[in-house]
């Protein structure tokens, strides 16, 4: 049994990397991209939580999100998000009887400052452009970079080469 422990930060910011049963490529199906969709906004209202970026990859997502203050239950967030993602799709049970679909955890950090939050942002932005499915992360539109831009976090032609903050990053 891993000694993993998780940090628990109340109102706490946090990236987030979530991946696919053995990395099977379904994500970034038009099916797969509402029910996501859905199951973030069904989540928000009922545990909200802001969400300062995203982008989802076939087999994968990373995000970052802030939450409320004094409120630090992520794991029950992401528990729900992939059940109601998995409602409905179909897919082979494992050996307890769970679909199919998701890896059993997911991988987070608690962003600790200013430059952490800075560094995992461009992370995620530049992810597609990473994995190859993209030459600039303007580019992949299952991502927030274009809202970054639009609230100028982002200059429209960033990441048109490797941003040099990301250098050793590896969070898959």
């Amino acid at each position: 049994m891993s000694g993993y422990k998780r940090a628990f930060q109340p109102g706490g910011c946090y990236f987030f990397t979530v991946v696919t049963h053995e990395r099977r490529p379904w994500l970034t199906e038009e099916y797969a991209i509402d029910r996501l969709r859905n199951a973030f906004r069904r989540v928000m209202q009922d545990r909200p939580f802001a969400m300062d970026a995203i982008v989802i990859l076939p087999d994968h997502l990373h995000c970052i999100w802030q939450l409320p203050d004094g409120d630090n239950d992520f794991p029950e967030r992401w528990r729900q998000i992939k059940r109601f993602v998995s409602i409905g799709l179909k897919s082979p049970l494992n050996a307890r009887k769970e679909k199919a679909l998701w890896q059993r955890r997911y991988w987070e950090h608690l962003l600790r400052n200013e430059e952490d939050w800075r560094r995992h942002m461009d992370y995620i932005h530049y992810n597609p452009v990473k994995h190859g499915y993209t030459r600039r992360p303007s580019d992949w539109t299952h991502s927030s970079f274009r809202q970054a831009v639009a609230r100028g976090w982002y200059d429209a032609s960033w990441g048109d080469m490797e941003p040099t903050n990301l250098t050793g990053m590896e969070f898959e």
